[in-house]
C-alpha cells in the first residue's frame, strides 16, 4: 500500500490560534519545511510573509520552502526576480532556505531555469531531503499523460515511505 499527501495550501497560518501561541511539532531528527502560494506579487504583503518567515524559522528551524505556484506575477526578466523573489526572502536564503517551486497557471515555464527556484529546467521533479521521504513538483498547469505516467513511474519507484506532491 501507498502512502500519499497532497498538499496544496494558499492560505497564510496565522502566528495564534485563539489567543495561544501557535505550537508547532518540532521533533529531533523530522523533516522540517515551510510552503508558501501566490508569492509572486512584489509588495508590503510579500515583506510581511518573508519577515513572518523568517521570525517563524527561529523557533522552527524548517530547512526548505515548498513553492505552490503562481511564482512570478506579469514580468520575468532578471531584475523581476529580485525584486518579487530574491530580495524579499533575501534572510531565508542568506540563511540557507532552499525554495522548491512548482509551477501555477501564472507561472512560465521559463522559471524552470531559475537557479533559486531548484527546478534544474524540469516543470515536474521530485527531491529527497532525508531518507523515508520524497516531494514531488507537479506542474499544475497542464497535467498531461506524459507527466501522469512520469509521476506514477517515480511513486513505485521512490522507496519513501512518505511520498509528498505539491503543486
Amino acid at each position: 500500500m501507498r502512502r500519499f499527501v497532497l498538499l496544496a495550501l494558499l492560505t497564510i497560518l496565522p502566528c495564534t490560534v485563539a489567543g495561544q501561541e501557535l505550537k508547532l511539532p518540532n521533533n529531533e531528527g523530522s523533516v522540517k519545511f515551510a510552503i508558501i502560494g501566490d508569492s509572486g506579487q512584489p509588495g508590503s504583503g510579500q515583506v510581511a510573509v518573508a519577515n513572518q518567515m523568517a521570525s517563524w524559522r527561529m523557533r522552527y528551524p524548517f530547512e526548505f520552502v515548498l513553492m505552490m505556484g503562481d511564482n512570478l506575477y506579469g514580468g520575468e526578466r532578471p531584475k523581476d526576480y529580485e525584486k518579487k523573489f530574491a530580495a524579499p526572502y533575501k534572510a531565508l536564503i542568506d540563511g540557507g532556505v532552499k525554495f522548491y517551486a512548482s509551477l501555477g497557471n501564472h507561472d512560465d515555464a521559463g522559471q524552470t531555469n531559475y537557479k533559486l527556484f531548484n527546478m534544474n529546467g524540469q516543470k515536474y521533479y521530485s527531491f529527497k531531503p532525508k531518507d523515508g521521504v520524497r516531494f514531488f513538483a507537479i506542474d499544475s498547469n497542464y497535467v498531461d499523460p506524459k507527466q501522469a505516467e512520469w509521476l506514477d513511474k517515480e511513486l513505485a519507484a521512490s522507496g519513501s515511505e512518505w511520498k509528498i506532491a505539491f503543486f
